[in-house]
This record gives structure tokens, C-alpha cells and sequence, in this order.
């Protein structure tokens, strides 16, 4: 009786040591793919910084942002009074709270995308903010890609919210002129 009490203490030790040991390796291999992604964003990081640091790339952006997104967000003021959508109650640059409240609400509610159609369709001064809109952000998306020798500030700004807004808005004004 006391030799099974022994036997079965081995056992379970035993199937505990090799749970453990399993654990212990998907734990291990989770924290290598983690380590890839840091490592991997951490070179993104690093190679953006040196973008930056690029004179012509630096100054090109540095000297116009201000001005160039005054005039984006000079744009939208109307466009969003006109379909009725607050900026976001962020710290952000006032052209990013507004972009992203209009991103956000159009993520809740794809019916923004029809209201902002009906205004440039029905309002010629909505049109001309959103055509304005339109050619200077990508204007500036275009500048950045032939300024910049890496392409990740560009591709910052494309797939972030300026390139989103602009997809929207491009949407809204092709559809606007089909309908």
C-alpha cells in the first residue's frame, strides 16, 4: 500500500514536471514572437527617427506643417459643421481631433458617408471645401513621397487618419457626381 502511494506521488510529479516544462515552452515561444515584434517595431521606430532627421525631409514638412494643416483644418471646419460631427475631445492637433472625429463617427455609422454626399451634391460651398480638401492633402501626400528618401513618414500620413479622411472624401465626391 505505501509502495502505490509512492509510485502514484512519482507519477503526478512527474506529469506536473512535464506540464510545467510544456507551459514553460509556449510561454517561451510567445515571448520570442513578442521579442520579433519590438525588435521589428523598434527598427521602424529607429529609421523613422532617421527620416526625420533628414534636412530636406525635416524642413520640407517642419517649415509647411503648420500652414498646410491650418489650411486642411480650414477646409473642414464647414464640411463638418455641415454634416453635423464634433471633432474629437482629445490633447491632439485640432486637424487630428477633427479628422478623427470624422473617421470615428463614420466607423460608427457609414451613413456619414451619404450625408456628406447629399451636402456636396446640394451645396456648392461644401462641394469647393471638399474639393479643396482633397487636392491639398494630396498635394501634401505627394510632396511628402518625392521628399522623403525612405517613404515611412509618407506611408505615416497615408495610412493614417490624412490618408483615410481623403479616401472618405473621395468617396463622397465620386459619389456626389455619379448620383
Amino acid at each position: 500500500m505505501h509502495d502505490n502511494i509512492i509510485l502514484t506521488s512519482i507519477i503526478i510529479t512527474c506529469a506536473a514536471s512535464i506540464f510545467t516544462a510544456g507551459i514553460c515552452a509556449i510561454m517561451g515561444m510567445r515571448l520570442r514572437e513578442i521579442k520579433k515584434t519590438l525588435t521589428h517595431q523598434y527598427n521602424l521606430i529607429v529609421k523613422m527617427q532617421a527620416v526625420l532627421k533628414n534636412k530636406s525631409a525635416t524642413n520640407a514638412v517642419a517649415e509647411n506643417a503648420e500652414m498646410i494643416y491650418q489650411d486642411l483644418l480650414q477646409n473642414l471646419i464647414p464640411i463638418m459643421a455641415a454634416i453635423d460631427i464634433m471633432p474629437r475631445n482629445t490633447t491632439e492637433h485640432p486637424l487630428w481631433r477633427a479628422l478623427g472625429g470624422i473617421m470615428d463617427e463614420y466607423a460608427k455609422n457609414p451613413f456619414a458617408l451619404e450625408k456628406l454626399r447629399r451636402c456636396i451634391k446640394l451645396d456648392s460651398e461644401i462641394g469647393r471645401h471638399v474639393d479643396n480638401y482633397i487636392r491639398r492633402a494630396d498635394n501634401f501626400l505627394q510632396h511628402l513621397s518625392t521628399t522623403e528618401p525612405d517613404g515611412i513618414l509618407a506611408a505615416t500620413f497615408t495610412d493614417g487618419l490624412l490618408g483615410q479622411s481623403l479616401t472618405f472624401f473621395t468617396q463622397a465626391k465620386q459619389l456626389a457626381t455619379q448620383g
